[in-house]
């Protein structure tokens, strides 16, 4: 079996453990005090506890696909169950649309644009600066063509298609021009979002 493979049963393992684990009890211990908690505590208690363990490291998730995310999809659309106090047969995605909390599979997403933008900037160590070059044409672009990464040429069935090498190319010239283009990390994060969630509950 390729090394590929056995890193993504590894990441399915992981994703298993955390879900069927602490991150229960968390829910279970949340879940009984929610109801004495007003909603910015309790906000603040799932962010500490639950948001951000599901976004530490989340860059290494951006291209895995959606069976392998399935289970941290259900850890956040249980969290906002119980910050929402939204019964459980409810249909959730209105409830994350109405909290402003991305997907799970855009949250990596974003965290690697945000890597990606630091990166082109100066404000990201140099072995990942490296991985992003510029795209210098023969001919002159459309002004919504500049800007542009080279994406390096990989087979998407091996794991060359999650690299940050690839994912950052990739996912950067997707983005609109005005994205790409802001004048600050504070208002990429701004209107990143804003661009991830439309595409996610538009």
């Amino acid at each position: 079996m390729k090394s590929a493979d056995w890193t993504l049963i590894s990441l399915l393992t992981n994703i298993s453990r955390l879900f069927q684990g602490q991150l229960f009890s968390i829910y279970v211990n949340i879940a009984k005090i929610r109801n004495f908690l007003p909603k910015n505590d309790a906000d603040k208690f799932i962010h500490a506890f639950v948001t951000s363990r599901l976004d530490y490291c989340n860059a290494l998730l951006s291209g895995y696909p959606d069976k392998a995310l399935n289970k941290l999809q259900l850890v956040l659309n249980t969290a906002a169950r119980i910050l929402t106090r939204t019964p459980k047969f409810d249909h959730i995605t209105p409830v994350l649309a109405s909290l402003h909390w991305l997907p799970v599979k855009a949250r990596a997403d974003f965290k690697v644009l945000l890597l990606t933008y630091k990166a082109l900037h100066g404000l990201a160590p140099t072995y990942l600066s490296d991985l992003v070059l510029p795209y210098i044409p023969t001919r002159t672009l459309r002004s919504q063509d500049s800007g542009l990464l080279i994406v390096p040429r990989i087979y998407k069935q091996t794991a060359g298609g999650r690299a940050f090498s690839y994912r950052a190319p990739f996912l950067w010239n997707g983005l609109p021009t005005h994205v790409r283009d802001a004048d600050s990390a504070s208002t990429f994060k701004s209107l990143l979002k804003t661009h991830l969630f439309s595409g996610s509950y538009d």
